[in-house]
């Protein structure tokens, strides 16, 4: 059956039951997760209050996911780091720097696994360091751009020296190394997923 262009209406009731409007029959969370697999759109609402809770959705079913043993994907220092961005004022760069992280990842993926399977190869993580380079500095770019708007510190003259601290975060460094480290632990999943898993025919 032809996908449609339209993303599928998922209704969620009071009783917590999902109701795929598209094949008029219930479905549960692991249901959406291989719809999420196969490439099917779909948005959620509240049958209720119609409200979009799409997104609650989904962090569900990663919750889901990353209960299943030997399925979890998400390192605690990224997950820990990830909590900290909350309430940050790094937290309006974060998403598009993550959305542009998995965009890489997912567009290059053959070519990481082809590395990753290739015995011969000496560095299987070349192009994902490549990947990850570019977006860190996407990443550092992204976040000067709103350095500016960060307001000065109450109770500092407005100094080079000053106006050189504040274009310079302490804590900027310390967010970049987590996330670099948080990305090592990324490609450490993904080598021992990528041995777990049987090889696909091409």
């Amino acid at each position: 059956m032809a996908k449609s262009d339209q993303p599928t209406t998922i209704k969620k009731y009071a009783n917590r039951r999902l109701y795929n409007t598209g094949t008029s029959t219930y479905v549960t969370l692991e249901d959406l997760a291989l719809m999420v697999k196969d490439g099917e759109d779909f948005l959620v609402y509240d049958a209720k209050s119609g409200d979009d809770i799409t997104r609650s959705v989904l962090a569900q079913i990663i919750f889901e996911q990353e209960n299943k043993a030997g399925q979890n994907l998400l390192p605690t220092t990224f997950l820990r780091q990830l909590i900290r961005f909350y309430g940050d004022s790094m937290q309006m760069v974060v998403p598009k720097y993550l959305e542009q992280s998995i965009d890489s990842l997912t567009r290059e993926q053959e070519k990481f696994r082809k590395q990753m399977t290739n015995t011969f190869s000496m560095t299987p993580f070349a192009p994902l360091e490549e990947t990850v380079r570019r977006n860190m500095e996407l990443f550092q770019q992204t976040f000067a751009m709103f350095k500016p708007f960060v307001p000065p510190r109450k109770g500092s003259v407005h100094t080079a020296e000053a106006e050189e601290a504040t274009h310079e975060p302490a804590g900027e460094t310390g967010n970049i190394e987590d996330l670099r480290r948080q990305m090592k632990d990324m490609q450490e999943r993904l080598e021992r997923m990528s041995l777990e898993q049987p090889k696909k025919d091409e």
